[in-house]
């Protein structure tokens, strides 16, 4: 069974940044793809980055290209998102979660996930 461990959130001011983790534990075969989603209490879950092993690719949500960066380090199976430029809206709980397609598309393309990290930013 694969675990995924959240770590790094906080309450920063706007305008400030955090740096989240993503640590993997258990078996990765097939682990082709990570990706960082985002939930506030009521909300659904929206898709905030995703990288791809398959040459590094990654995929952003237009609400945070060019604020958010994720990188992974397979050495440590360990995923992370920068997060800079913060604004109140990216208020939520961050997860991680892990695919087996080297490109997926939607939420259903992810089977493991992590418990969250809650990251709050105020005005």
């Amino acid at each position: 069974q694969v675990q995924l461990v959240e770590s790094g959130g906080g309450l920063v001011q706007a305008g400030g940044s955090l740096r989240l983790s993503c640590a993997a534990s258990g078996r990765a075969i097939r682990s082709n793809a990570m990706a960082w989603f985002r939930q506030d209490p009521g909300k659904e879950r929206e898709f905030v980055a995703a990288i791809s092993w398959k040459g590094d690719i990654t995929y952003y949500a237009d609400s945070v290209k060019g604020r958010f960066t994720i990188s992974g380090d397979n050495a440590k199976n360990t995923v992370y998102l920068q997060m800079n430029s913060l604004k109140p809206e990216d208020t939520a709980v961050y997860f991680c979660a892990r695919s087996t397609y080297y490109s997926p598309r939607s939420i259903r393309e992810f089977d493991y996930w992590g418990q969250g990290t809650q990251v709050t930013v105020s005005s």
